[in-house]
């Protein structure tokens, strides 16, 4: 069972960016379906400045996913150009 601070999910979502704070670190699973059209998703990590967004995941462009392993923390989806997003991270139980 997932709780708020293992999963975070955005529905039929466009361009922008999604932010979610996971506050349990492990072994999760990003998964993607959108019209792409020449855009990407992909997942970000607020850096050590508090500013500054790096990439954490590949940048998707097209329907799947992958694993990573992600310390606690702020993140977000960045969503560019994209369009219907539906976007998923889920802790993986160990």
């Amino acid at each position: 069972m997932t709780t708020a601070q293992e999963a975070f999910s955005i529905s039929n979502q466009g361009a922008g960016t999604y932010p979610f704070t996971l506050k349990i670190g492990g072994l999760y699973q990003f998964a993607v379906v959108a019209t792409f059209g020449g855009g990407s998703v992909k997942i970000e990590n607020l850096g050590p400045d508090g500013s500054t967004w790096l990439s954490v995941s590949s940048a998707i462009v097209a329907n799947g996913g992958e694993t990573d392993n992600l310390p606690p923390g702020a993140y977000r989806f960045n969503v560019a150009t994209a369009t219907a997003v539906y976007a998923r991270v889920a802790r993986i139980p160990q």
